[in-house]
């Protein structure tokens, strides 16, 4: 790890929750909806393991 590592430009993040959207154009707003429903759909799936998991363990302890 060198001492400049602090000087290198941060990578943009593609979206922040509440940031100001009046200075984006409408290519860059669609593409910022496009990432939250890759996002949205990704969680949803996380949520299904999940709960899949959870019925799986209540089964288990009912038997």
């Amino acid at each position: 790890m060198s001492i400049f590592d602090d000087d290198r430009p941060k990578k943009p993040i593609a979206h922040e929750i509440g940031s100001d959207l009046s200075m984006l154009s409408f290519d860059e707003l669609k593409a910022r909806i496009g990432l939250l429903q890759a996002e949205i759909a990704r969680l949803e799936t996380e949520c299904a393991s999940k709960q899949s998991g959870r019925k799986a363990a209540e089964n288990l302890f009912r038997s």
